[in-house]
């Protein structure tokens, strides 16, 4: 399943963005604000906002945005520690 929203043209045009970059930010903004309410995990929000996990935890830092540790993130980690 996927979805597309429907964003008028008025608020596009009024971010003050280059147009080749508001899709990619406002996908970033929405995986964000989605992570900060809990309501994705890292790895999920991560992937919405197509940014590898480094840079997305790097900007989830800059945000002040409280790291969620869940069972998805453990094993990850326990992935990357066992060289897998």
């Amino acid at each position: 399943m996927s979805m597309q929203l429907s964003i008028p043209d008025s608020i596009i045009e009024a971010i003050r963005l280059p147009s080749k970059r508001v899709e990619q930010e406002l996908l970033i903004e929405l995986a964000i604000a989605l992570y900060a309410q809990e309501l994705l995990s890292f790895g999920k929000a991560r992937e919405l906002a197509r940014m590898g996990k480094y840079e997305f935890g790097k900007l989830v830092d800059e945000r002040g945005i409280n790291r969620h540790y869940g069972v998805e993130e453990l094993e990850d980690d326990l992935t990357y520690a066992s060289g897998e």
